[in-house]
């Protein structure tokens, strides 16, 4: 991969005030004039979005509940059947995932904060969502973290089904417990791919190493909060946060090892330096990175006709530097980045039905946003 030195891209930075529950003027966002719609609000904390068949949005809120937004924006009472969460700190209902069937299965998957006696850890279920969406039925956990820890930060997580069919689900590093994202005998700061009802695949790249999890498929990861399947190749992108700098973004393959926390471009809160520097062998150089951090979370590819320059290229929330940011790409090279300046912060990014691009708020009073591109 191209060295980290060169993958660092100037921002250009577009200031944009979303007005009320109406729309803003227009604005410009690489060439495509764009209006920001505010289009619910009164969500606590929300965490991620996933389009239902019919246009309705399903929404976490970190909290603890999920809930049906309608096509004009009302929000329903929460669906029932949830299992409890650990909702403290950066912990609580994270990811939503419709399975690639759900329109015959009608199941869903969800990434949590899983309570337990030692602490806590990020986990995954499934359900049934029934027909008149009002809660699930047939929940089984199909994944837990271990270890289990104390802290209240680093869960993660992001949902991903590949085109094959499998789940990849990220992980962070619990943060106290950093160390083990390079311990293979734990899935503490990895991307890890299973199979819809848990199992493991057969093709894991550690599934027949002696001492390591079979679920694991790379590590030396810190923080993934961010994760999308490239339109052209299928493959896997993330993003995940550094500490003071250094946020990633990687695609992560089979078996390799992203570095976290022995190389890193980012450094300690203290201002301490972190590991043994910027590069290792052995170890995996990410194709971009940002330094001051943007603290990244929720990404998702363009691939819809409503904006044809924005074909192929990544976007990313950015929850300290409260802007959507484009990051346009050749392949596996990141060409350039462009931010759209929201002075809201950013938790989850979706392509939307409609062409535009989705924006779930992460605020006490938060709301969802779209982008959308003017014809």
């Amino acid at each position: 991969m191209t060295s980290k030195a060169a993958t660092r891209a100037a921002a250009f930075v577009f200031a944009l005030s979303v007005m009320g529950p109406a729309e803003s003027a227009p604005d410009r966002f690489e060439g495509v004039e764009v209006r920001i719609l505010a289009f619910a609000a009164g969500l606590e904390h929300p965490w991620s979005l996933a389009f239902l068949p019919d246009g309705r949005l399903l929404v976490t809120e970190r909290p603890g509940r999920l809930r049906v937004v309608g096509r004009d924006g009302k929000i329903s009472a929460p669906i029932r059947g949830l299992p409890q969460v650990y909702a403290q700190g950066q912990g609580g209902l994270l990811d939503i995932a419709l399975d690639p069937d759900f329109a015959r299965n009608r199941l869903i998957y969800w990434s949590y904060a899983e309570p337990r006696p030692d602490g806590a850890g990020t986990a995954v279920a499934r359900g049934r969502l029934v027909s008149d969406l009002s809660r699930l039925e047939r929940v089984d956990v199909i994944f837990r973290q271990e270890p289990s820890g104390s802290g209240s930060n680093h869960f993660g997580s992001r949902l991903v089904f590949g085109r094959d069919g499998m789940l990849f689900i990220t992980l962070g590093d619990r943060y106290s417990l950093r160390d083990k994202a390079q311990d293979l005998s734990t899935t503490l700061g990895k991307v890890v791919r299973i199979n819809p009802d848990g199992s493991i695949p057969s093709d894991n790249p550690f599934r027949n190493t002696p001492g390591a999890r079979p679920e694991i498929w790379s590590y030396g990861h810190r923080n993934v909060q961010s994760a999308a399947l490239a339109p052209d190749d299928g493959a896997l992108w993330t993003v995940e946060h550094g500490a003071r700098g250094g946020d990633e973004v990687n695609i992560p393959r089979a078996g390799r090892n992203y570095g976290w926390p022995i190389i890193t471009y980012g450094r300690d809160y203290s201002g301490a330096r972190i590991g043994e520097g910027t590069a290792k062998a052995g170890m995996e150089q990410p194709v971009f990175y940002w330094d001051p951090s943007i603290a990244p979370s929720g990404a998702a590819f363009y691939s819809a006709d409503a904006a044809p320059a924005w074909k192929g290229d990544l976007f990313v929330g950015a929850l300290a530097g409260m802007a959507l940011v484009r990051l346009s790409r050749e392949g596996e090279t990141v060409t350039g980045e462009e931010r759209l300046a929201l002075g809201k912060r950013v938790r989850d990014v979706r392509q939307g039905p409609d062409g535009a691009l989705w924006l779930a708020i992460d605020d006490a009073d938060g709301e969802i946003l779209r982008v959308e591109p003017v014809r």
